[in-house]
């Protein structure tokens, strides 16, 4: 029995308050964080106010939330965002034209810690999104003998996994029979990216992102490992730097 990742998102999300009615939102917007950073490139400050629909019954949950910025020479620019908890900005030049880019985040909720992700750019006062680093493609499946192969786009050989400390598990979820053969085919469950980390890039001019991804065993509770992933924008394309597999 096959399962796909798309499967696994809708696993994380269900518990999530993404479905929830605008009818249960609080009426009236909340200030939710207030930053004055350089973000169009005239070296002043720009003011940038995230507001946010706060549910009236999960006031940490905006169901709403978008971001306003204010500055002198251009027009009152509005940024769109997904719902989510504690949502926050962040910035660095993530694509190398000399100007900070805006990169906003907030936690989805759900179990396997995923967070939103979107990354803009203002410069001269012009919004436009640039496209986030695109998972990479992930091979996996369990093996006879309570093994299991992950095969890692950028990574030069397949991972070779002993999975036997979780023999008791595995043979009681029905995964595997008691002298080790693998009931049917199956993959491992492989998370989306769940966080972007902005980080200064060795050899390069400037930052990158590191995105993480959880690896887990029969159950999303069992966790394997992450994958690490370090991206560099450079004209206009995200490049993958390096790739780590990280064991738990």
């Amino acid at each position: 029995m096959k399962r796909y990742c798309m499967v696994m998102v809708s696993m994380v999300l269900l518990f999530t308050f993404s479905h929830i009615s605008p009818v249960f939102a609080a009426k009236n917007p909340k200030t939710v964080l207030e930053y004055h950073h350089d973000v169009t490139g005239d070296g002043q400050p720009e003011k940038i106010t995230v507001f946010g629909h706060p549910l009236k019954d999960h006031k940490d949950y905006y169901h709403e939330v978008w971001a306003e910025i204010e500055g002198k020479g251009f027009s009152k620019v509005q940024i769109n965002y997904e719902a989510g908890f504690e949502p926050k900005l962040e910035f660095a030049d993530l694509n190398h034209d000399g100007v900070d880019d805006i990169l906003f985040s907030s936690a989805t909720g759900g179990s396997g810690g995923l967070y939103n992700y979107a990354l803009h750019t203002v410069k001269d006062g012009k919004l436009d999104e640039i496209p986030l680093p695109e998972p990479l493609s992930i091979e996996s499946s369990f093996q006879n003998n309570f093994k299991a192969v992950l095969a890692i786009l950028g990574m030069k050989s397949p991972i070779q996994l002993d999975l036997s400390s979780r023999k008791e598990d595995y043979i009681r979820l029905g995964l595997y029979q008691k002298n080790g053969v693998l009931n049917e085919p199956t993959e491992l469950l492989i998370d989306p990216i769940a966080i972007f980390n902005i980080v200064k890039v060795k050899g390069k001019e400037g930052y990158g992102l590191k995105s993480y991804r959880q690896v887990s065993g029969a159950v999303h509770a069992d966790v394997i490992g992450n994958i690490e992933v370090l991206s560099y924008n450079e004209n206009g394309k995200w490049n993958m730097i390096d790739v780590q597999w990280k064991p738990r």
